[in-house]
């Protein structure tokens, strides 16, 4: 099964919800190329999954403040 059809599956599963918004075309397109994305919809549903994730990691990172990491770590 392809991640974009596992991806539509999922997401079909979410609750979603009718919205409009007045985008400039121009970044919607540039967004649009960068995230290889087929819609609008898709472009502003994966945007919107990096900010979190983006979110996510300085969250573990800041988490991770004073933590000394040791290269030799998990070899045998």
């Amino acid at each position: 099964m392809s991640t974009v059809t596992r991806r539509k599956r999922a997401s079909g599963r979410m609750r979603r919800a009718p919205r409009t918004y007045r985008l400039t075309l121009s970044k919607l397109a540039a967004a649009k190329r960068a995230l290889g994305a087929a819609t609008a919809t898709e472009t502003i549903e994966r945007a919107l999954e990096l900010v979190v994730f983006r979110r996510e990691l300085v969250d573990g990172t800041r988490a991770m403040l004073g933590v000394r990491l040791d290269s030799s770590e998990g070899e045998p």
